[in-house]
């Protein structure tokens, strides 16, 4: 144990265990002021330092709107800060800090987590610097729609208090790991509060530092989830209730380019059962982009296999 994580003797091992984590983590924990071009306020949330050099994790929601921002730390330093790259398919943002020698977290693994494990929020809430609130890890495997309309899966559930301010800031362990990124409260609910896990979004924030972006592949189709007749799952051979019914092709895209058209009853990719719109999205990885794939299909009645290839969004 450093100097700085010296906790006052007499404390309860709960306490002890809270007081350990905040020590640890606080002081990468920033608060986050968005300003457009012309240096009007658009917006403030939290976020955590993660190298020396100043990357930031943030929620997209923080920093999308932002040319730049003002970023505050507990020990009262200010900074500028660019925004690297933002990802709003799962509500994640890197920021550059403008200096060196930061301090900065280290990253835990949500994978690990057990239902029940005590957790740490510290955030901004609204307004006020380096809050800390408290709870355990209510149900993992949670799944969050984002405003553009993707599903973020692997979600932790918690019931440390979050308010508005609180996005963007570090959900961590009692060894002062980051475990999460705080990002969403349920409506009209109390004690429902939801966090990003870190496995996801480690994977996200290096590719924003590497390309800006996160990269994956598209159709370039619109399409509804539809649940499928009795008759023609046992015609087909079929356990999957659901499909994808394409409602629209877009021009000059994979899609039109494979012949698909509207009314086509999407059954499989590349092999993978498509069981609605948000299993095609999690198909549609990176890694299938620009390869040559099958796609089984179902055509006014007639099971069809046709190829295609993803283009990178």
């Amino acid at each position: 144990m450093t100097d700085s994580e010296v906790i006052e003797p007499g404390l309860d091992p709960y306490s002890r265990l809270v007081a350990q984590s905040v020590e640890r983590i606080s002081p990468a924990v920033a608060g986050i002021e968005a300003r457009s071009a012309g240096g009007r306020p658009q917006g403030a949330g939290s976020g955590v330092i993660y190298t020396p050099d100043g990357y930031l994790l943030t929620n997209s929601h923080v920093a999308q709107r932002a040319d730049t921002a003002v970023v505050s730390l507990s020990d009262g330093r200010t900074y500028e800060a660019v925004r690297v790259g933002d990802d709003p398919a799962t509500d994640l943002a890197v920021l550059r800090l403008s200096g060196g020698g930061f301090p900065h977290a280290t990253f835990g693994s949500s994978s690990g987590l057990r239902v029940g494990q005590l957790v740490i929020a510290v955030g901004n809430p609204l307004g006020y610097q380096a809050t800390v609130t408290a709870g355990i890890v209510s149900a993992l495997g949670r799944t969050l729609r984002t405003a553009s309309g993707r599903l973020i899966e692997s979600v932790i559930q918690t019931d440390a208090p979050l308010n508005p301010g609180n996005s963007g800031g570090p959900l961590a362990d009692t060894a002062g790991r980051v475990v999460g990124i705080n990002t969403a409260v349920a409506g009209g609910a109390q004690g429902i509060c939801f966090a990003i896990g870190i496995d996801t979004a480690v994977e996200v924030a290096y590719q924003l530092m590497r390309h800006g972006r996160v990269r994956r592949s598209r159709l370039m189709l619109a399409g509804q989830t539809i649940t499928l007749d009795r008759r023609v799952l046992r015609a087909l051979g079929r356990t999957e209730p659901a499909a994808v019914m394409i409602s629209e092709v877009l021009p000059d895209g994979p899609a039109q380019r494979a012949g698909l058209e509207r009314g086509d009853l999407l059954l499989e990719l590349d092999g993978e059962p498509i069981t609605g719109v948000d299993r095609l999205h999690r198909l549609l990885t990176a890694e299938r982009a620009g390869r040559e794939l099958a796609i089984r299909l179902l055509r006014r009645g007639k099971p069809q296999t046709v190829t295609l290839i993803p283009e990178t969004d």
